[in-house]
Protein backbone atom coordinates (compact mmCIF):
# COMPACT_ATOMS: atom_id res chain seq x y z
CA UNK A 1 0.00 0.00 0.00
CA UNK A 2 2.92 2.37 1.11
CA UNK A 3 4.69 2.13 -2.23
CA UNK A 4 1.63 1.98 -4.50
CA UNK A 5 0.57 5.40 -2.61
CA UNK A 6 3.98 7.03 -3.21
CA UNK A 7 4.47 5.97 -6.61
CA UNK A 8 0.94 7.63 -7.60
CA UNK A 9 1.87 11.10 -5.64
CA UNK A 10 5.19 11.22 -7.05
CA UNK A 11 3.72 9.97 -10.78
CA UNK A 12 1.64 13.34 -9.81
CA UNK A 13 4.31 15.63 -9.31
CA UNK A 14 6.15 14.32 -12.06
CA UNK A 15 3.32 15.40 -14.15
CA UNK A 16 3.37 18.83 -13.11
CA UNK A 17 7.00 19.35 -13.67
CA UNK A 18 6.78 17.92 -16.93
CA UNK A 19 3.65 20.02 -17.59
CA UNK A 20 6.11 22.57 -16.79
CA UNK A 21 8.59 22.16 -18.72
CA UNK A 22 6.58 21.98 -21.86
CA UNK A 23 5.16 25.12 -21.21
CA UNK A 24 8.45 26.74 -20.67
CA UNK A 25 10.02 25.26 -23.79
CA UNK A 26 7.00 26.55 -25.62
CA UNK A 27 6.77 30.20 -24.21
CA UNK A 28 3.28 29.20 -22.82
CA UNK A 29 1.28 31.16 -20.02
CA UNK A 30 2.38 29.14 -16.96
CA UNK A 31 -0.81 27.24 -15.32
CA UNK A 32 -2.56 28.27 -11.28
CA UNK A 33 -1.99 26.29 -8.42
CA UNK A 34 -5.38 24.97 -9.34
CA UNK A 35 -4.58 23.72 -12.38
CA UNK A 36 -1.35 22.16 -11.14
CA UNK A 37 -3.75 20.48 -8.81
CA UNK A 38 -6.18 18.75 -11.27
CA UNK A 39 -2.29 17.54 -13.25
CA UNK A 40 -1.42 15.90 -10.09
CA UNK A 41 -4.71 14.74 -8.95
CA UNK A 42 -4.51 15.98 -6.17
CA UNK A 43 -7.16 18.68 -4.00
CA UNK A 44 -6.33 22.17 -4.44
CA UNK A 45 -7.13 22.41 -1.13
CA UNK A 46 -3.55 21.37 0.38
CA UNK A 47 -1.53 20.77 -3.10
CA UNK A 48 0.78 23.49 -2.49
CA UNK A 49 1.86 22.19 0.47
CA UNK A 50 2.21 18.55 -0.22
CA UNK A 51 3.92 19.50 -3.28
CA UNK A 52 6.43 20.99 -0.88
CA UNK A 53 6.47 18.26 1.26
CA UNK A 54 7.40 15.65 -1.66
CA UNK A 55 9.64 17.61 -3.25
CA UNK A 56 11.12 20.27 -0.80
CA UNK A 57 10.49 23.12 -2.91
CA UNK A 58 7.35 25.03 -3.48
CA UNK A 59 5.76 25.13 -7.14
CA UNK A 60 7.30 28.84 -7.78
CA UNK A 61 10.93 27.59 -6.82
CA UNK A 62 10.47 24.59 -9.31
CA UNK A 63 9.29 27.39 -11.82
CA UNK A 64 12.44 29.28 -10.99
CA UNK A 65 14.69 26.60 -11.48
CA UNK A 66 13.33 25.27 -14.30
CA UNK A 67 13.49 28.48 -15.88
CA UNK A 68 17.16 28.57 -15.48
CA UNK A 69 17.61 24.81 -16.48
CA UNK A 70 16.09 25.93 -19.40
CA UNK A 71 18.17 28.84 -19.90
CA UNK A 72 21.70 27.43 -19.48
CA UNK A 73 20.38 24.76 -22.10
CA UNK A 74 19.85 27.84 -24.98
CA UNK A 75 23.57 29.20 -23.80
CA UNK A 76 25.04 25.83 -24.70
CA UNK A 77 23.60 26.05 -28.18
CA UNK A 78 26.02 27.46 -31.03
CA UNK A 79 25.90 31.26 -31.22
CA UNK A 80 23.64 31.64 -28.74
CA UNK A 81 22.54 35.34 -27.62
CA UNK A 82 21.78 36.44 -23.86
CA UNK A 83 18.59 39.08 -24.67
CA UNK A 84 17.04 35.90 -26.50
CA UNK A 85 17.66 33.56 -24.31
CA UNK A 86 15.83 35.24 -21.21
CA UNK A 87 12.94 36.49 -23.58
CA UNK A 88 12.26 32.37 -24.65
CA UNK A 89 12.56 31.56 -21.16
CA UNK A 90 10.43 33.85 -19.30
CA UNK A 91 12.38 36.85 -17.97
CA UNK A 92 11.20 40.31 -18.68
CA UNK A 93 14.83 41.31 -19.77
CA UNK A 94 18.24 40.20 -20.41
CA UNK A 95 18.73 42.17 -17.09
CA UNK A 96 16.50 39.66 -14.95
CA UNK A 97 18.04 36.92 -16.46
CA UNK A 98 21.92 38.53 -15.36
CA UNK A 99 20.43 39.02 -11.66
CA UNK A 100 18.95 35.32 -11.17
CA UNK A 101 22.07 33.93 -12.65
CA UNK A 102 24.19 35.55 -10.45
CA UNK A 103 22.18 35.33 -7.25
CA UNK A 104 21.38 31.48 -7.93
CA UNK A 105 24.36 30.13 -10.12
CA UNK A 106 27.16 32.97 -8.95
CA UNK A 107 27.90 33.83 -12.41
CA UNK A 108 26.72 35.65 -15.53
CA UNK A 109 25.15 34.48 -18.35
CA UNK A 110 28.27 35.14 -20.53
CA UNK A 111 30.54 32.91 -18.49
CA UNK A 112 27.75 30.69 -18.02
CA UNK A 113 27.80 30.40 -21.98
CA UNK A 114 31.19 30.24 -22.45
CA UNK A 115 31.87 27.94 -19.52
CA UNK A 116 30.59 24.55 -20.63
CA UNK A 117 32.14 22.75 -17.84
CA UNK A 118 30.54 25.34 -15.03
CA UNK A 119 27.49 24.96 -17.50
CA UNK A 120 27.44 21.24 -17.05
CA UNK A 121 28.14 21.42 -13.22
CA UNK A 122 24.49 23.46 -12.67
CA UNK A 123 22.21 21.77 -15.39
CA UNK A 124 23.10 18.71 -12.86
CA UNK A 125 22.62 20.58 -9.76
CA UNK A 126 19.26 22.39 -11.28
CA UNK A 127 18.18 19.22 -12.60
CA UNK A 128 16.57 18.28 -8.77
CA UNK A 129 14.88 19.77 -6.32
CA UNK A 130 16.79 21.04 -3.41
CA UNK A 131 15.23 19.05 -0.89
CA UNK A 132 16.51 15.95 0.35
CA UNK A 133 14.10 13.50 1.94
CA UNK A 134 16.56 10.13 1.99
CA UNK A 135 16.98 9.77 5.55
CA UNK A 136 14.03 9.11 7.05
CA UNK A 137 14.39 9.89 10.54
CA UNK A 138 11.22 11.24 11.37
CA UNK A 139 9.53 9.59 14.16
CA UNK A 140 5.71 10.14 13.64
CA UNK A 141 3.30 9.12 16.21
CA UNK A 142 0.45 10.17 14.52
CA UNK A 143 -3.08 9.30 15.62
CA UNK A 144 -6.40 9.07 13.44
CA UNK A 145 -9.66 10.51 15.44
CA UNK A 146 -12.97 12.34 14.72
CA UNK A 147 -12.92 15.83 16.15
CA UNK A 148 -16.01 17.44 16.98
CA UNK A 149 -16.55 21.38 15.50
CA UNK A 150 -15.90 24.02 17.71
CA UNK A 151 -16.27 27.99 16.84
CA UNK A 152 -13.48 30.10 16.87
CA UNK A 153 -12.32 34.10 16.81
CA UNK A 154 -9.94 34.61 13.97
CA UNK A 155 -7.68 37.30 13.67
CA UNK A 156 -5.89 37.42 10.06
CA UNK A 157 -2.32 39.01 10.28
CA UNK A 158 0.88 39.72 7.75
CA UNK A 159 3.98 39.89 8.38
CA UNK A 160 7.06 38.43 10.14
CA UNK A 161 5.84 34.95 11.76
CA UNK A 162 7.64 35.86 15.23
CA UNK A 163 5.34 39.18 15.13
CA UNK A 164 2.13 36.83 15.56
CA UNK A 165 1.67 37.71 19.50
CA UNK A 166 0.34 40.56 18.73
CA UNK A 167 -2.64 39.53 17.46
CA UNK A 168 -3.27 36.71 19.55
CA UNK A 169 -3.40 39.45 22.24
CA UNK A 170 -5.60 41.50 20.41
CA UNK A 171 -7.98 38.91 20.34
CA UNK A 172 -7.53 38.01 24.12
CA UNK A 173 -8.15 41.54 24.88
CA UNK A 174 -11.17 41.82 23.09
CA UNK A 175 -12.99 38.33 24.57
CA UNK A 176 -12.08 40.28 28.16
CA UNK A 177 -14.13 42.63 27.07
CA UNK A 178 -16.49 40.45 26.64
CA UNK A 179 -16.28 38.30 30.21
CA UNK A 180 -14.81 35.61 28.25
CA UNK A 181 -11.23 35.67 29.28
CA UNK A 182 -11.66 32.75 31.78
CA UNK A 183 -13.56 30.50 29.11
CA UNK A 184 -10.50 30.05 26.88
CA UNK A 185 -10.38 26.67 25.64
CA UNK A 186 -8.15 26.58 22.43
CA UNK A 187 -5.08 28.57 20.55
CA UNK A 188 -5.06 27.92 16.98
CA UNK A 189 -2.95 29.00 14.27
CA UNK A 190 -3.88 28.29 10.19
CA UNK A 191 -0.90 29.28 8.28
CA UNK A 192 -1.86 30.70 4.91
CA UNK A 193 1.40 30.86 3.51
CA UNK A 194 4.82 29.26 4.61
CA UNK A 195 6.85 31.40 6.71
CA UNK A 196 9.99 29.45 5.20
CA UNK A 197 9.30 30.94 1.17
CA UNK A 198 7.29 33.88 1.65
CA UNK A 199 9.35 37.02 2.72
CA UNK A 200 8.68 38.31 6.20
CA UNK A 201 6.41 40.62 5.40
CA UNK A 202 3.98 38.52 3.40
CA UNK A 203 3.42 36.02 5.50
CA UNK A 204 -0.03 35.42 5.98
CA UNK A 205 -1.63 33.79 9.39
CA UNK A 206 -4.74 33.42 11.29
CA UNK A 207 -4.40 33.68 14.57
CA UNK A 208 -7.85 32.43 16.40
CA UNK A 209 -8.99 31.35 20.22
CA UNK A 210 -12.18 29.21 20.90
CA UNK A 211 -14.31 30.01 23.93
CA UNK A 212 -16.28 27.15 23.61
CA UNK A 213 -19.66 29.09 23.02
CA UNK A 214 -21.45 29.54 19.34
CA UNK A 215 -20.22 32.38 17.60
CA UNK A 216 -22.33 35.00 15.88
CA UNK A 217 -21.51 38.06 13.90
CA UNK A 218 -17.80 39.53 15.01
CA UNK A 219 -17.04 43.04 14.65
CA UNK A 220 -14.39 43.43 11.82
CA UNK A 221 -11.42 42.48 11.59
CA UNK A 222 -12.19 39.91 13.72
CA UNK A 223 -14.21 37.05 12.19
CA UNK A 224 -16.06 33.54 13.14
CA UNK A 225 -14.71 30.51 12.15
CA UNK A 226 -15.72 26.58 12.16
CA UNK A 227 -13.27 24.04 12.64
CA UNK A 228 -12.52 20.28 13.19
CA UNK A 229 -15.67 18.49 12.60
CA UNK A 230 -14.58 15.17 10.83
CA UNK A 231 -11.73 12.80 11.09
CA UNK A 232 -8.40 13.80 11.44
CA UNK A 233 -4.60 12.65 11.84
CA UNK A 234 -3.01 14.54 14.58
CA UNK A 235 0.46 14.75 14.59
CA UNK A 236 2.06 15.97 18.72
CA UNK A 237 4.66 18.36 18.27
CA UNK A 238 7.73 19.29 21.18
CA UNK A 239 10.10 22.12 20.05
CA UNK A 240 10.14 24.90 18.73
CA UNK A 241 6.48 26.40 16.90
CA UNK A 242 8.94 27.51 14.17
CA UNK A 243 8.86 24.08 13.32
CA UNK A 244 5.20 22.98 12.69
CA UNK A 245 5.91 23.68 8.73
CA UNK A 246 8.66 20.86 9.00
CA UNK A 247 6.79 18.21 10.86
CA UNK A 248 3.83 18.95 8.95
CA UNK A 249 5.97 17.77 5.55
CA UNK A 250 6.91 14.89 7.54
CA UNK A 251 3.70 13.76 8.08
CA UNK A 252 2.46 14.55 4.55
CA UNK A 253 5.47 12.39 3.38
CA UNK A 254 6.39 9.51 5.39
CA UNK A 255 2.79 8.86 7.01
CA UNK A 256 0.14 9.76 4.84
CA UNK A 257 1.32 7.52 1.85
CA UNK A 258 1.10 4.31 4.20
CA UNK A 259 -1.56 5.22 6.21
CA UNK A 260 -5.09 4.27 4.03
CA UNK A 261 -6.13 7.95 4.28
CA UNK A 262 -6.24 10.44 1.82
CA UNK A 263 -6.77 14.60 1.86
CA UNK A 264 -9.80 16.24 2.30
CA UNK A 265 -10.96 19.69 1.42
CA UNK A 266 -10.90 21.22 5.15
CA UNK A 267 -8.71 23.87 7.38
CA UNK A 268 -5.51 21.88 8.13
CA UNK A 269 -4.54 23.67 11.81
CA UNK A 270 -2.79 23.82 14.73
CA UNK A 271 -3.71 23.86 18.08
CA UNK A 272 -1.41 24.91 20.20
CA UNK A 273 -0.90 23.69 23.70
CA UNK A 274 2.11 25.97 25.91
CA UNK A 275 2.42 29.86 25.77
CA UNK A 276 5.74 30.46 24.78
CA UNK A 277 6.03 33.68 27.49
CA UNK A 278 6.06 30.82 29.95
CA UNK A 279 7.26 27.01 29.02
CA UNK A 280 10.58 26.58 27.22
CA UNK A 281 11.08 26.63 23.60
CA UNK A 282 12.41 22.92 23.46
CA UNK A 283 9.23 21.59 25.54
CA UNK A 284 6.81 23.64 23.72
CA UNK A 285 3.76 21.04 22.14
CA UNK A 286 1.44 21.38 19.91
CA UNK A 287 -1.19 19.03 17.87
CA UNK A 288 -1.09 19.39 14.19
CA UNK A 289 -4.40 18.69 13.32
CA UNK A 290 -4.42 17.39 9.29
CA UNK A 291 -7.95 16.76 8.01
CA UNK A 292 -8.20 13.20 6.36
CA UNK A 293 -11.03 10.66 4.47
Amino acid sequence: MRRIAQVRQRHGIDRVIAHLQTCLRAGDPLPDLEALAAIAHQSPFHFHRLYRALTGETPGRTVARLRLLQALTLLGQTDSRVTEVALNVGFESPQALARACRQELDATPTRLREDAALRSHWQQRLSLPAGDHADGTVPLQVTVTTLAPFDVVALRREGAFDDLDQAFGDIFTWAAEQGWAEQLQQLIGIARTDHRDAPAQKCVFDCAMGFGRTLQALPAPLRALTLGGGTYAVLRHVGSYAGLEAATDALLRDWLPDSGYTLRDAELYYHYLDDPEEVPEAILRADICVPVV
